[in-house]
């Protein structure tokens, strides 16, 4: 390892996607600071040697927030000052909506070499495993990462992410399931149709993934029949049906009896 400390991404949570850097850098590793939602497979490929420290936070978790990322910068710290090989590894990757810049920050101050390492984040991956098309030439020119939570419980960005729907820019929604609902309903009262696609991804690249595909109108009753685990990506949008329900729609549009 060319430098003594890591931020690494880990990817949406299947070991395959792992990128060949981070997989090389864990087979170092003497320490490895873990989130919530990694991959148990992740885990059981890293060194019998490597100390496996649990840093994670999970919904519902009460845990002080300040005082986990205090406690995630000492570790580091101390780790770095030991001589050991240390690796911080985050859920996707570490720059989106993974408070990896304010680890960042924290070994500037400290003057700790360090290297980001990205990772494939669950919405692209999301995207690619349900054949979602969030860009395509002439049609989807744009497309906005955007959280469903934030500290203070407002709703301010999703003034902004109606108006990015409603001229045609695929939005995908990260940590926004549990107040799926009110999102709903701002982003209608702020004019965008409620006949606008929404697509859901559980547990993304895991083997019991699972989406669910309906527009903003119909969602939540669809939800209710057929409920989804966390963590969950959300993408709404006029132009993003998953290849795979724009095939079944066709078939059952077709009238011929080949087709039947």
């Amino acid at each position: 390892m060319q430098h003594r400390l890591y931020i690494v991404g880990a990817g949406p949570g299947d070991p395959d996607l792992l990128t060949i850097k981070a997989h090389r850098v864990l087979m170092q590793a003497d320490v490895v600071l873990y989130d919530a939602l990694l991959g148990k497979q992740i885990l059981e490929m890293l060194p019998e040697s490597c100390e496996k420290v649990y840093v994670g936070k999970t919904y519902k978790d009460q845990q002080d927030q300040i005082k986990r990322m205090c406690r995630i910068n000492a570790l580091m710290k101390k780790g770095v000052e030991e001589g050991k090989r240390v690796v911080r590894l985050k859920t996707g990757d570490p720059l989106i909506f993974g408070r990896g810049i304010e680890e960042v920050r924290f070994l500037r101050n400290e003057k700790i070499d360090y290297e980001l390492v990205p990772g494939i984040t669950a919405g692209i991956a999301a995207a690619n495993h349900c054949q979602i098309p969030i860009t395509e030439r002439s049609i989807n020119r744009t497309l906005l990462f955007c959280t469903g939570t934030t500290l203070n419980g407002d709703m301010k960005q999703f003034d902004a992410v109606s108006t990015m729907i409603q001229i045609g820019t695929p939005v995908m929604i990260y940590m926004g399931l549990n107040n799926l609902g009110s999102i709903i309903d701002k982003l209608i009262d702020n004019g965008v149709k409620a006949d606008t696609s929404i697509c859901a991804i559980s547990k993304v690249s895991y083997p019991d993934e699972k989406m669910l595909f309906g527009n903003l109108s119909n969602f939540m009753s669809k939800l209710e029949q057929n409920p989804l685990e966390m963590p969950t990506i959300l993408v709404i949008g006029e132009n993003i049906m998953p290849m795979l329900e724009e095939a079944d729609e066709l078939l059952n549009q077709c009238k011929c009896t080949d087709c039947k």
